[in-house]
Formats: C-alpha cells, structure tokens, sequence
C-alpha cells in the first residue's frame, strides 16, 4: 500500500511538471490565432510565420552564436582544468576545483548581479562580450565535473606506457587520452550549449541593448501579447534542449562502446 501511494505520488509530480509542456506543443499546431481549447484544426502555420518573423530568426542566430562560443571555450577550459586537477599535483587543488564549481552553487540571479556590478566598478559597459563571459563563468562548472568523472576512470598506467614506447606528452594526450575522455568532453560541450541557449536569468542582466536572445524575445513577446508564435517558439525550443543531449547520450555511448 505504501509504495502505490508512493508510485500515485510520483506520477502526479511529473503530471505536474510536465503537461503544461505537453499543452504548449499541442497548441502550437492549432490553426486557431487563439491559443486555447478546443482546437479547431491542425495546423503548421504558426511555424511558418516563425521562419518569417526577422526577429525570432535573428533572435535564433545570436542564441546559436552565443551557445557555440560557450560550448567551446567552457570545453576548452574545462578540459584544460580538470587535467591540472586530476593529473598534476597543483597548490591547494581542493581550493581551486571549489573555486571553479562555486558558480552553480550560488543562485544565478546573484552571481549575475555581482558579475554586472563588478564590472561597473571596473568601467566596463554591457557587451556581447560580456554576455559570453558570463555565460562561460556559468556553464564551465558542469563541464569540469562531467570531464573530471570521466578522466579520473582513465588508468594512468595507459598514459605512461605510451610516453614508454617514445610518445611525447602532447602525442599522448591526442591519440591516447582525449579519444578516452572525448564522451565526456562531447556531453560537456552539449551541457554547456543547452544551458547557454535556455538561459535567461543572467542574459537579461548582461545583454546590450538591441541584442535578444530566443528566450528574452520569448519574454519580450509575453510582455506585449500570447501569440500563437510563442507555443511554436517554445515547441522548437523545447525540441532542441531535449533532442540535443539526448542525442549527445547516444554518441557518447557509442564512442564509449568503441573506445571500451
């Protein structure tokens, strides 16, 4: 009896959670200009007037952009990290790797108010600049600890009996250590590009004027009015951060099964 009501519990949660989701993609194909029950018809002409709306296609580009840029400097970075802490004995290593994971330990409306303040002190204006920076300070962490997990599984002893055979440390680390660590590196870049696309909190705050993210235009559109274009907005969307790390779990895995 216990676990049925347990089971009952759980069920209602994710009804809870999730049919709202399942209510914004169902609206999306109606082909009613009123987003509500009952649909009159299905419907794909809010996706088309989607593709013609300048600003969301522009709003998509920078959001693409923007999510590419974070992806691939937190990866770097992130990479470049978690071999200094797991392969190097460096000074106060439990300090620096807190240091590093810190930022998704603090709430991100905080840490994208103190960024925004202490770089007014310093004199520096909003940017793009300074919205790719904040959001590489963001999304580093994830992928330091995803990277970290997997390079601590990696035997040592492999690395030193390629530098044994004649392979220098960079040959090494090319042809023996990223292929192993490569799933981790590859779900890092898509973690760090879905947080950077779906954010908000912080791009709200570190934006420029005239630079619109696809989710503050979201936001900027519900301000003005509900537009049957926000339920196709939102279903692309919602297709994107769920189908991306979906299919990076799905290479990953067979990256793995081929380097295991």
């Amino acid at each position: 009896m216990g676990w049925f009501v347990i089971r009952g519990y759980a069920i209602l949660v994710y009804l809870f959670m999730f049919l709202p989701v399942a209510v914004v993609v169902l609206l999306s194909f109606n082909a009613s200009q009123f987003g509500s029950f009952p649909m009159t018809g299905f419907s794909f002409r809010w996706f088309v007037e989607l593709a013609q709306n300048e600003a969301i296609l522009r709003a998509f580009r920078t959001s693409i952009v923007l999510g590419l840029l974070t992806a691939l400097i937190s990866t770097t970075l992130g990479v470049l990290a978690s071999l200094a802490l797991v392969r190097y004995r460096v000074p106060g290593a439990n300090v620096v790797s807190t240091l590093l994971i810190a930022p998704i330990l603090v709430p991100e409306v905080v840490l994208a108010v103190a960024l925004l303040l202490f770089l007014n002190v310093l004199g520096v204006n909003k940017s793009f600049a300074l919205l790719l920076f904040g959001h590489v300070i963001f999304t580093l962490p994830f992928v330091i600890l995803v990277v970290q997990a997997r390079l601590v599984s990696i035997r040592r002893d492999v690395e030193e009996a390629a530098m044994s055979l004649g392979a220098s440390p960079m040959q090494t680390f090319f042809q023996i250590t990223l292929p192993l660590m490569l799933p981790a590196v590859l779900a890092g870049g898509l973690f760090a590009f879905t947080i950077s696309f779906d954010d908000i909190t912080g791009t709200l705050f570190w934006k420029p004027g005239g630079v619109e993210t696809v989710p503050t235009q979201i936001f900027a559109m519900l301000r003005n009015s509900i537009s049957p274009e926000i339920n196709a907005l939102g279903t692309v969307m919602i297709v994107m951060t769920v189908g991306l790390p979906l299919l990076g779990a799905a290479i990953a895995r067979q990256l793995s099964k081929k380097s295991g």
